[in-house]
């Protein structure tokens, strides 16, 4: 990593939100192609956050709901099984949801630097505040997964790059702001909730990546804090 602040060699990953899969659905790959009939361990809650009648017995329709669910998220296999990857990602949703527009309501990041990007890692939120004022946010975030987590304490934006190409992985990071070696905020592609997460980067939508990117200043302050689920 020698060579970071000239070429900021970044790994581009998915947030881990929850331990990985282990449930064994018979013969189903990776990437299942069909429903699973059988009922899932948390299938009242997933049909709960579904909108679908919370019986707790998997049907044709709560399998049809899920998996798109599991497809739109990436969560693998996607065979309409309520396991606990699929529900962990729909309760950290609901955890996310929660925070509403006081993300800081208990204090933990900083108060008393004027701008700053706080970034919670057990709720996957990031916002920027100033002082007390909410500037942006909370948003939803994908940060580093088991063995590559995203480093916690007070650091300060210090490389930008709008446009920059990860020199290991070859992949397009847009709108970059690095904060801590290797690691910064940048958008992706695909959906922030997918697992299993990145390699120590805060994962963001363009939409607002591009907002931190225009908020966000060289010398501005991140607080990480927290420890991500899975981790």
């Amino acid at each position: 990593m020698g060579d970071i602040r000239r070429r900021g060699i970044v790994a581009l990953g998915i947030t881990t939100l929850v331990a990985p899969l282990t449930v064994v659905l018979g013969s189903t790959t990776a990437q299942a192609a069909s429903c699973t009939a059988q009922t899932g361990p948390y299938q009242k809650q997933v049909e709960k956050f579904l909108g679908r009648p919370a019986d707790g017995r998997q049907s044709t329709a709560d399998c049809k709901a899920i998996k798109a669910f599991q497809t739109k998220h990436g969560i693998t296999p996607n065979a309409g099984y309520a396991g606990s990857v699929t529900w962990g990602v729909m309760d950290l949703m609901n955890k996310q949801k929660a925070a509403g527009n006081n993300p800081n309501k208990a204090g933990k990041c900083p108060v008393n630097k004027g701008r700053i990007a706080c970034v919670d890692l057990t709720r996957q939120l990031s916002w920027i505040q100033d002082g007390k004022v909410l500037k942006y946010g909370p948003v939803p975030v994908r940060t580093g997964r088991n063995g590559h987590e995203t480093r916690t304490g007070l650091k300060k934006v210090y490389w930008r790059d709008i446009d920059h190409i990860s020199s290991i992985y070859h992949v397009p990071m847009p709108y970059s702001q690095f904060f801590d070696g290797g690691q910064a905020f940048h958008s992706v592609g695909i959906s922030v909730w997918s697992p299993p997460g990145s390699h120590g980067c805060v994962n963001m939508t363009k939409k607002d990546a591009t907002k931190y990117w225009n908020t966000l200043r060289k010398g501005d302050d991140v607080f990480v804090y927290g420890r991500k689920p899975g981790t």
